[in-house]
């Protein structure tokens, strides 16, 4: 008798295991089991994922417009930070959405054939933010330490050359990645549901070369570089006017100040693209590859993590511009709709 009951307990509770276990697709046996969650931690997770595409979307269109619309904006700097803001804007657009709904469903609803355009699409934007980053690092490197030769040496012209290598090698690169790594995502075994793509040992180790040594190497040594010699013009500075001005030692205060701003401002900028980076590519070497799965939470928690980088770019890179508050302001007040507005000042002398 006591067998009896131990089996039908146990019968109940498997058959109650199984209706709470939900499916992506409830009408295929084959589809992938999906995670379920209470109501709040949806809206919860929904309401913060929404903030942050509409922050990427609209951060990087104010960029977008200040820079095409006001041709006082139209110098080498700034046509990279609207490359950057381009690629910003349609990581935004068209790739968080989408890992937005994967991250929280713990579902693929868009087939496979979309799920290689979007993984392409994504690799592509995501190399493309990375070099223009790359680039601008290369911009302030000579502003600040050449500035007699940034004239000479950075013109619009090698700049759209930079821009247009830039997309291009992001393209022939992501398109070799995938012809590699494609015949080894198509033979995994998936259920349906899940959108995966799998590269191997040797190509993660040549994608985090390429991706993140390579380009983070670069930009740490040009701003050691800024950054000693910004600190070595304002102790010029400071040591010059405080024999003609400031014998009171306030000077000496400002320089420090200047030194500890600039300090801050580079930290920020190395802080943050490491900060979204690292770990990232640590998981991917300690899992041993790169496996893109739906049901992945914590690869897909870092790969937004990434992809958040591209809301953080413009406030980086942009808000801290004096001109990008006159220009919101244009924006926002529908001012920019007189054709008269593309000529008007957004700040005194160069920038």
């Amino acid at each position: 008798m006591d067998i009896f009951i131990y089996s039908l307990v146990m019968e109940l509770n498997e058959i109650g295991e199984r209706q709470i276990v939900q499916y992506c697709f409830s009408s295929d046996n084959t589809s992938c089991p999906k995670e379920t969650r209470s109501t709040v931690v949806y809206v919860i997770l929904y309401v913060f994922f929404i903030s942050v595409v509409m922050l990427t979307v609209f951060g990087n269109l104010m960029v977008i417009i200040s820079i095409s619309h006001f041709k006082q904006l139209h110098t080498p700097t700034n046509l990279l930070l609207l490359s950057l803001a381009v690629a910003d804007f349609l990581i935004g657009l068209f790739v968080m959405p989408f890992v937005m709904v994967r991250y929280i469903e713990t579902c693929w609803y868009f087939g496979r054939t979309f799920c290689i355009i979007f993984y392409s699409v994504l690799c592509i934007l995501t190399v493309v933010s990375l070099s223009n980053v790359v680039f601008i690092s290369i911009d302030r490197y000579f502003a600040v330490c050449h500035p007699l030769r940034y004239s000479s040496k950075i013109t619009v012209s090698i700049v759209c050359i930079s821009i247009i290598f830039s997309w291009s090698f992001s393209i022939f690169y992501v398109a070799i990645v995938f012809g590699m790594n494609f015949k080894r995502s198509e033979n995994l075994n998936t259920c349906l549901g899940d959108c995966l793509f799998e590269m191997s040992v040797p190509w993660v180790i040549i994608d985090m070369l390429i991706s993140f040594i390579l380009p983070c190497s670069v930009m740490i040594v040009l701003y050691i570089k800024i950054f000693i010699v910004a600190k070595r013009h304002a102790q010029v500075i400071s040591s010059v006017t405080g024999q003609h001005y400031c014998r009171d030692g306030s000077n000496s205060k400002i320089s420090k100040r200047s030194e500890r701003k600039a300090a801050k401002t580079l930290g920020i900028i190395m802080g943050v693209y490491l900060l979204c980076w690292i770990p990232y590519y640590l998981f991917s070497l300690v899992v041993g590859n790169i496996n893109f799965s739906s049901s992945s939470i914590v690869m897909n928690s870092l790969f937004f993590l990434v992809n958040f980088n591209s809301a953080l770019n413009p406030i980086l890179y942009a808000f801290f511009y004096p001109w990008f508050q006159q220009s919101a302001k244009e924006i926002l007040t529908f001012r920019i709709c007189d054709p008269a507005t593309t000529l008007i000042t957004l700040f005194p002398g160069n920038h």
